[in-house]
């Protein structure tokens, strides 16, 4: 066969010596590479704000719609076409999906020309023989982030994340490649809160409050409300915003960390100082159920709490293990809990359905006898002697040392220690505590107490 009948990439091939038709490929290559343009989409001037930023870790605190992750989006197409190796993980599909339609769209016209290639099942854009890539993935712990590299990470809804993502698995792969992190969240609700794999709900929270404090440049943080971004109708604004609380609307629009509410008898200061990881031996353990009144799945939620007593004479918050459910639900639950920590008392409060815990438990074969405190005063007298315990004041009201320590993080509980305001129905994790803090700490009395904060 003559040169003449063969294809034309056939002929070249044949007529140039194999270096010469390998640096006119890369030349063709080149001029391919001039004929496509990124469509990046202009950033507002909140989102421009961490683009533009020089540090190496960036915190992003932004209302929902506030246009975080189209902003990473840009930001990550930006840093691929710089040559960066980029990972965005985010705990939902629905995140990642939102993030990857961006990318795609801003770097179609590459893939089109075979520049780049992407692989749409695992959600990955790359630069053929080079380690320029970027990733979108579904993340929530260590586990589930493992298995890749980057010198660019991207953690979107970091405060729905275990809080030991970042440090288990994220740092060590910026530390292998001097690379960047960016962290962005949402302030967690009360109706988002249980979304969260995080055993400390406010991790994202205190990552920004340190991040803030930094000085030297490395770290850098940025708040914006959903209202800053211009591209959201006032009408989807309003929508989503509907059925919110004023504290949702807060936290999910205006993105502001509420860790108090003001007038509540417990705060975050003084529960994070007296948390602990380790307890001592315990010479008495009490379960104590706060029951949901009505026959319904669907009814409120009974209170059920694990707490001891320390040989050093302190309260210890053991677990949390409060349910929404039937009856025959709820005591089993109570139960359990009492069986696996082997407690030594169960306790309810004799005028708040106490007979019916007494009768509802009872109907479990094994189950250990309960005991039935009365409550002789309100709400809010029998909280504020437990309360003094966390943070007891002396004769001349000065601060002593705190008597009551949580053992690890109880999110649900603790937002509602510091959400409660006296005047407000007292939830049924709060009420679950205070009997079995009265129970170990007074001697099952309601005595009055002076405590640090106490309102009077």
């Amino acid at each position: 066969m003559s040169i003449q009948n063969l294809e034309t990439p056939t002929r070249l091939a044949a007529l140039l010596s194999p270096q010469a038709y390998f640096q006119m490929k890369v030349e063709r290559l080149k001029a391919k590479a001039k004929t496509w343009t990124p469509r990046l989409r202009t950033p507002h001037p909140e989102q421009a704000k961490f683009i533009d930023s020089p540090a190496k870790r960036k915190v992003i605190r932004a209302g929902r719609r506030g246009g975080k992750t189209v902003g990473v989006a840009i930001q990550a197409a930006r840093k691929f076409l710089d040559g960066r190796r980029v990972l965005y993980a985010a705990p939902t599909d629905e995140q990642v999906n939102a993030f990857w339609h961006e990318v795609k769209q801003a770097l179609q016209d590459g893939v089109t020309c075979k520049e780049l290639y992407k692989n749409e099942t695992e959600h990955v854009i790359e630069r053929p023989g080079t380690k320029n890539r970027i990733r979108a993935k579904t993340a929530w712990n260590p586990d589930t982030m493992r298995g890749d590299y980057a010198d660019y990470l991207i953690l979107d809804e970091y405060h729905l994340m275990a809080d030991d993502t970042f440090d288990k698995v994220g740092a060590p792969m910026m530390l292998d490649t001097n690379g960047d992190t960016v962290f962005i969240y949402t302030p967690p609700s009360a109706r988002t809160a249980g979304m969260s794999k995080a055993r400390d709900k406010m991790h994202a929270a205190k990552l920004f409050k340190k991040a803030a404090a930094d000085t030297t440049g490395r770290w850098a943080t940025f708040q914006f409300s959903s209202h800053e971004n211009p591209f959201l109708s006032r009408e989807a604004l309003s929508e989503i915003s509907r059925d919110m609380t004023e504290r949702s609307y807060r936290q999910e629009i205006m993105a502001e960390d509420l860790e108090d509410t003001p007038g509540a008898l417990w705060n975050r200061e003084m529960l994070e100082a007296l948390r602990v990881s380790q307890m001592p031996a315990l010479t008495r353990i009490v379960v104590a159920i706060d029951p949901s009144i009505g026959g319904s799945i669907d009814a409120d939620e009974a209170g059920i709490v694990a707490a001891g007593l320390g040989v050093d004479g302190h309260g210890y918050v053991i677990e949390d293990a409060t349910i929404r459910g039937l009856p025959s639900q709820w005591a089993m639950a109570a139960v359990s809990l009492y069986n696996k920590h082997r407690a030594t008392d169960l306790v309810a409060e004799s005028n708040q359905g106490g007979e019916m815990v007494r009768l509802t438990i009872g109907t479990i074969k094994g189950a250990p006898p309960v005991k039935l405190i009365h409550a002789s005063e309100g709400k809010v007298a029998r909280a504020q002697p437990v309360v003094a315990q966390y943070a007891p004041v002396d004769a001349d009201g000065l601060p002593l040392p705190g008597r009551v320590h949580h053992v690890g993080f109880f999110s649900e509980l603790e937002d509602e220690l510091c959400n409660w305001i006296p005047g407000m129905k007292s939830p049924n994790r709060l009420d679950a505590l205070v009997w079995a803090l009265t129970e170990l700490l007074l001697g099952g009395q309601y005595a009055p107490t002076a405590y640090a904060g106490m309102v009077r």
